[in-house]
């Protein structure tokens, strides 16, 4: 497969997705030499519920650390956009000395985040957790600690590995809560083995873009994949202006599958706890002349069969440490999208690097 034409190799956008393996290790390098997990844990021995944060593509963060922070610690973590605390606190804030907020934003000046921070900390007295990717922020004036990980900021306006680092490095604190140091340790592997798949990842999605024009795409994901889903159809909708929903895989054969031609993009997550389940759905979407894409982590002869993309990861290790790889198919895709359609990821229409209210 050839490589990025020149006008696409000379973007932002597609230098920081690709540097995702290499700003990963970096990143977790850099916070295990501080020991700031360790003591994140130990100054939060008492809290035995979590509430994730966040706007936009940070509030799907949430959800995916929310749904990785119940799975590795056994503790209930709800996510909630942030517009939701300040909105309606009656329905979504509960007082409580065991609660422990994570404020998530790239920028650490996003607002509604940073209203939010300051509404459960001061009114509730819920302690709260920053994370960003900003030194000095007003979120890092805003909660009691904040883990900054400035490695993984972007030129870009929109965010492609800010979100997998900083979804690592919450996965990374609820191993250490849990105790379960090895899954940490396996995302070291993960990059590796990650990083000798990239080239191969952005030929595949680049050549399938140049061969096929859609009028809508549809991602489709369960459990904690349901939120790499969302993410993924964020990309899309951002950096190329397109048509594009996310479903629970399965809910989508109760009245969306009502959309599905030949001019739609179905994307598969496929769990490998689900997966029989969810590649019955692939194969009924394809036998209905939908355009299938399968992101596994092995491909089994009927998701093949299924599917007229199929990228499989191959790793060698915990099921959640492939969520932070999942979410760079739906980047890629946004990105040639976009540049197929002669628009600039880098400066995506309507869009703002930072929402900030008056």
């Amino acid at each position: 497969m050839s490589g990025p034409n020149k006008s696409a190799k000379s973007s932002a956008t597609l230098a920081e997705i690709t540097s995702q393996p290499e700003i990963w290790r970096q990143c977790l390098k850099e916070l295990r030499g501080t020991g700031i997990l360790e003591e994140i844990v130990q100054e939060t021995e008492s809290c035995t519920e979590w509430v994730f944060i966040g706007c936009g593509t940070s509030f799907y963060l949430a959800e995916a650390a929310a749904a990785s922070w119940t799975l590795l610690t056994g503790q209930p973590a709800d996510a909630l956009p942030a517009s939701e605390p300040l909105l309606f606190p009656r329905l979504t804030v509960r007082a409580s000395k065991n609660v422990q907020a994570i404020v998530i934003s790239r920028s650490g000046r996003t607002s509604e985040a940073v209203k939010a921070a300051n509404l459960l900390s001061g009114k509730y007295h819920i302690p709260t957790l920053g994370i960003t990717c900003a030194a000095g922020s007003l979120l890092e004036k805003a909660c009691n600690r904040t883990i900054l990980l400035a490695a993984a900021d972007e030129k870009s306006m929109v965010m492609t590995r800010s979100f997998s680092s900083m979804l690592l490095v919450l996965q990374s604190l609820a191993s250490s809560k849990s105790g379960k140091k090895e899954f940490s340790s396996s995302f070291d592997r993960m990059a590796d083995h990650f990083s000798r798949r990239m080239g191969t990842l952005v030929g595949q999605i680049e050549e399938f873009v140049s061969t096929h024009e859609f009028a809508d795409y549809v991602f489709l994901g369960q459990g904690p994949f349901h939120a790499v889903a969302r993410e993924a159809s964020l990309k899309v909708t951002e950096m190329s202006c397109s048509y594009s929903q996310s479903f629970h895989t399965l809910e989508f054969r109760h009245g969306p599958k009502a959309i599905v031609s030949p001019e739609t993009c179905l994307t598969f997550f496929l769990s490998e706890s689900g997966s029989q389940a969810e590649a019955e759905v692939l194969a009924e979407m394809h036998e209905l002349n939908g355009v299938t894409i399968a992101v596994c982590n092995r491909a089994t002869e009927t998701i093949r069969r299924s599917s007229d993309l199929v990228f499989e990861l191959g790793f060698d290790g915990p099921e959640l440490a492939t969520l932070a790889p999942f979410v760079v198919p739906g980047q890629l895709l946004g990105f040639f999208t976009a540049m197929k359609k002669k628009l600039n990821p880098d400066e995506p229409k309507n869009l703002s690097r930072v929402v900030i209210l008056d």
